[in-house]
This record gives C-alpha cells, sequence and structure tokens, in this order.
C-alpha cells in the first residue's frame, strides 16, 4: 500500500522506484494536500484512515507491517484497530522529542502485536510500555541491508547526476521540520542557510519530507542555491544514489534520522541540528549543536577537520550489521495469527 509523498511529483514520485525494485503495489492511497499547516497534516491522516479503511474492507489482510513514525503510518495503524488483524511495527521504541513523531511512534507500539526494534536499548523501552518480552524481537535497522547490495555510483556519475564537480568533497545537507517547533522553521532554515554561506565547498541539498511547514524550507532552499554556483537542491536522490553521496561527502549536515542511523556505516561525520532527533541513540560521528548560526559553522567545522574523520575509522554503527530483513521475515514466518496474538495483556516490567 504506498501514499504519502510516495506519489507526489513534487517529492520525487518515489513510487517509481517502488515498482523498479519488483513490488506489486495493491493500492495507491492518496493522502496528500496543497499545503502543510497543521490543519492539513490533519486532513492528510485523516485521508489515510478513509483509504485505508476502503482497502482493509475490501482485502481483508492477514497481518499489516508498518514502519517507523510518520502520521501516515498512524492512520494506517488506527484503522487496523476495527479490523481486529495483528499489526508488526518496525522501528518501536526511539525517541525524536522535537518531533510528533514521537507520540505517533509510542502510539503504533501500544497497538502493535509485534515489535522488530533496532538496538538493545529500544527493546527495554518497548517492554517498559508494558508489551509482552517474547514479541520483540532485535532485528537492527533494515535500511542498513541495502549497504549489502547497493551498487555504489562513482564520484563522476554523482557529479552528472546533481550537476557540479566535487572538488573538494560537499556536504550533504538534508534538514526537516521540527514538528514541535514547527512556528519556528522559518528561522531555523535562515540559520541553517546563512552559516553554509561561508563554506565554499559543493553543497547538496536534498528535501524535506511532507511534515508541518515543510515547503516553508524548500521555498529556502531553492532560493539559497539559485543565486550559488555551489549549491544544488535535488527533490529526492534514491537509496542509491543518497548512499553514493554519503559514502563521497566531507560531512552530512541537517536533522534527518539517515545521519544518526545509516551515517555510521560510512564512518561519515554528521552535524545534527536542533531538537528533531534528541533522544535517540547515537555513535561518535554525531556532533550535535543549536539551530544556531554560529554554531552550526563551529560543529561543521570540527567535523571536516581531518583529525576528526581519522577517529572514526573503527566505528561500529548501533543500529545492527544490516541483516534486519532476514530476522523480520523469519518472525513473520513462524507467527501464529490468531487471536491469541491479538489479544494484549500488560506486561509490567521490573524496572517499572
Amino acid at each position: 500500500l504506498v501514499c504519502g509523498m510516495h506519489l507526489a511529483p513534487e517529492f520525487g514520485h518515489t513510487v517509481a522506484e517502488i515498482e523498479a525494485d519488483g513490488f506489486y503495489i495493491a493500492e495507491r492511497i492518496d493522502t496528500l494536500t496543497s499545503s502543510d499547516t497543521p490543519g492539513d497534516i490533519a486532513e492528510s491522516i485523516a485521508r489515510g484512515i478513509s483509504g485505508f479503511a476502503a482497502n482493509y474492507t475490501r482485502e481483508q489482510p492477514e497481518i499489516l507491517l508498518v514502519l517507523g513514525d510518520r502520521y501516515e503510518m498512524l492512520a494506517a495503524a488506527v484503522t487496523a484497530l476495527p479490523f481486529a488483524f495483528p499489526l508488526a511495527h518496525i522501528h518501536g521504541g526511539e525517541a525524536t522529542e522535537g518531533a510528533i513523531d514521537e507520540a505517533i511512534r509510542h502510539a503504533i507500539t501500544k497497538m502493535s502485536h509485534l515489535h522488530f526494534v533496532s538496538t538493545e536499548t529500544y527493546a527495554g523501552r518497548v517492554i517498559q510500555m508494558g508489551e509482552q518480552p517474547d514479541k520483540v524481537f532485535v532485528t537492527g535497522a533494515p535500511s542498513l541491508d541495502n549497504l549489502n547490495t547497493i551498487n555504489f555510483l562513482k564520484r563522476h556519475e554523482l557529479e552528472e547526476l546533481v550537476g557540479m564537480v566535487f572538488d573538494p568533497s560537499p556536504l550533504l545537507i538534508t534538514f526537516h521540520p521540527v514538528t514541535l517547533e514547527f512556528e519556528d522553521t522559518e528561522s531555523h532554515i535562515s540559520e541553517l542557510l546563512s552559516a553554509l554561506e561561508g563554506f565554499e565547498r559543493p553543497l547538496v541539498f536534498t528535501y524535506p519530507n511532507a511534515d508541518t511547514q515543510g515547503r516553508v524550507i524548500i521555498e529556502a532552499i531553492e532560493d539559497f542555491v539559485s543565486s550559488r554556483e555551489n549549491a544544488r537542491a535535488v527533490p529526492h536522490l534514491g537509496t542509491e544514489a543518497y548512499f553514493s553521496l554519503m559514502r563521497e561527502a566531507a560531512a552530512m549536515v541537517g536533522n534527518s534520522s539517515s545521519g544518526i542511523v545509516e551515517a555510521a556505516s560510512f564512518q561519515l561525520p554528521v552535524v545534527n541540528i536542533g531538537n528533531r532527533q534528541k533522544g535517540r541513540i547515537r555513535a561518535q560521528n554525531v556532533v550535535d549543536c543549536p539551530p544556531d548560526v554560529d554554531a552550526i559553522r563551529n560543529a561543521v567545522d570540527r567535523a571536516i577537520a581531518p583529525g576528526f574523520r581519522d577517529g572514526l575509522d573503527d566505528l561500529d554503527n548501533p543500529y545492527g550489521d544490516g541483516r534486519a530483513a532476514e530476522r523480520i521475515v523469519s518472525v513473520l514466518r513462524d507467527a501464529v495469527l490468531d487471536r491469541t496474538m491479538i489479544e494484549k495483556s500488560f506486561y509490567m516490567a521490573e524496572s517499572a
């Protein structure tokens, strides 16, 4: 079931990538509105509930697998409740204290019956929320599985794709709204762009998610790159190109979960700005800073210093070993999808 940004040309029409990977798409569920105010986000959730309800009624799925903490996932999970079929949830137990995703993620956990988490710490948190330990599985992050099979693009191929020469190595910038602070989005992106003005190395921007005030960020980025030879904006790079660029970049700048989850596998320095990823486990490659122009400049200077990256040679990624999919499939294959699965009892963890 494909919905949200995947269906929007504005965000790269990435449903085409899903089809190219060979997945059968049972239904396209249109959820996005033409704007991104709080009211529009609520309307998107309502559209999702309506679309998922129609699909579930027709298809009667045996189990629903949802990933993460997007509001589209909330719509899918909420809609499943009256149908009384099992939910399996990937990436529960994590923390993003600056985003509405925090509440969404934990709400989906309480609606779910199987939990595939990325670290032991997150497993403990899911259990602390009352979920049965034998229904919680530490699998690692599925996105890291891509690193075992991806065909990385060569530097010249990336340069042709982006439309600029990477000399020196670029900064990869991915910045999203901090949705619990959406009123400050314009200020946040202004501070970031002001901080980047002083860097002459190539700057490659990707678009933010379809979150509250996301279009404010898009407009600011497009205005910034329009007057600078060393800056480009790409709405969507795709997994292959995005990971390839992470391998080539001098550092990553912004507040994307990819800087927390995937970047460590590339020993890539990351400047993580503000509160969007507050609370998530991070490796030593991450430099945290507030959304302040001087703090961002200082953090980027630290991240691109040769000595900083030299210290990351033996870095282990806390989010797993790239074998999440096989672990998840193994559990799903053996799961007994009967009433004992969906009738949940609250587990009182000892630490509680």
